[in-house]
């Protein structure tokens, strides 16, 4: 009797559209601080690149290193005038091994799920990299890791960082990447150069837009640049996600609370919650929560706000945003009914009774 064939498991690369994209947008300015500082002889052993989800710091990471490792820092002859910082060709074999994730000099840690959905970056994975770190280059060159999303390390794998930090190897470059530096070890933060990268503007976004999602007409480019703010992986995923619908219900959901309507709450439920994984619900509080938050910023800074907002105080809305990323929290960990979670979320905005 033949044996049933084995069940090879693929496990998706989620880091090779980002170590292979040769394009770096809006963020030339701490490209140029970089390769300074590497062609000076005095490179700092430590980075971080700070700034909102999606906006380029990982990419600005992979950028920096196949640079690196190229030995481009150790070359006399000045870049080429229109050339960009810290351009390699796609041609190059650094930019090939790392894009192919084969380079034996660079290594990246990123957030693992260890417990139930939660993603961290553990002790154990800190320590491997630590070791990789104080090794002599193989290609004679540099030693490089980069830490992405930093802020999502265990205590113990941040502890653990900080003695690298204190006593850095030679010719080793740790760069981390965060979207929170301010959940950072104070001391990690005192002992890293960093740069901080800014939302993208519409004016970057909208081409890369156009390029990368063709069939988005000019309108619908410039909503998802909007509730997007600057973020291409944010446009990216929005996109995939139905981001530009998922709007519409809150847009929707808003301008009626306003008025009081509460029609189509139940089939608004079902349409959120229907998508088994759970993105179509995750989509809708984030930005529901953007919507909120925008708002409140806009009437703290004295122009009129939106109908729906001003039932309520500026800090009861504070509060809500908060309750939300609460619910959203806990729908998610513990498994409980979207449906439910949405018609609760949608309660809460009811103007409160006086």
């Amino acid at each position: 009797m033949a044996r049933a064939p084995k069940v090879v498991e693929v496990v998706e690369d989620e880091d090779h559209a980002v170590r292979s994209n040769p394009d770096l947008l809006g963020h030339d300015a701490a490209a140029e601080t970089l390769e300074v500082a590497a062609r000076s002889g005095r490179l700092p052993h430590a980075w971080m690149a700070a700034g909102p989800p999606g906006i380029g710091k990982a990419t600005l990471g992979y950028r920096f290193a196949r640079w690196l490792m190229a030995g481009e820092a150790e070359r006399n002859t000045p870049r080429p005038p229109g050339t960009a910082p810290l351009h390699l060709s796609s041609d190059h074999p650094a930019f090939r091994r790392i894009a192919a994730g084969a380079h034996a000099d660079l290594r990246a840690l990123r957030p693992s799920a260890e417990t139930g959905i939660k993603k961290v970056i553990r002790v154990d994975d800190v320590r491997v990299a630590i070791r990789f770190l104080a090794m002599t280059p193989a290609e004679g060159g540099w030693r490089f890791v980069l830490v992405d999303s930093a802020e999502l390390m265990r205590p113990e794998a941040a502890n653990a960082l900080l003695k690298t930090l204190e006593e850095p190897p030679p010719r080793a470059v740790l760069m981390l990447t965060t979207a929170a530096p301010d959940r950072l070890l104070p001391t990690i933060l005192s002992r890293v150069r960093r740069l901080d990268l800014s939302p993208l503007p519409v004016s970057t976004l909208d081409p890369l837009l156009a390029r990368l999602l063709p069939a988005l007409n000019a309108t619908e480019r410039a909503a998802l640049a909007r509730i997007a703010e600057g973020s291409a992986g944010r446009a990216m995923m929005l996109a995939e996600g139905e981001g530009l619908a998922i709007q519409a219900k809150v847009d929707a959901v808003l301008a009626g609370i306003a008025a009081g309507d509460r029609r189509g709450w139940h089939a608004l439920a079902d349409s959120i919650a229907a998508k088994r994984d759970g993105s179509a619900f995750a989509t809708f509080i984030a930005l529901l929560r953007q919507a909120i938050s925008g708002a409140v910023r806009q009437a703290a800074r004295g122009a009129a706000p939106p109908p729906w907002l001003s039932p309520r105080p500026l800090a009861e809305w504070s509060t809500l945003w908060d309750s939300l990323g609460r619910l959203a929290a806990e729908t998610d960990g513990l498994s409980l009914d979207r449906k439910q979670a949405v018609l609760t979320a949608l309660g809460w905005l009811s103007p409160p009774r006086r």
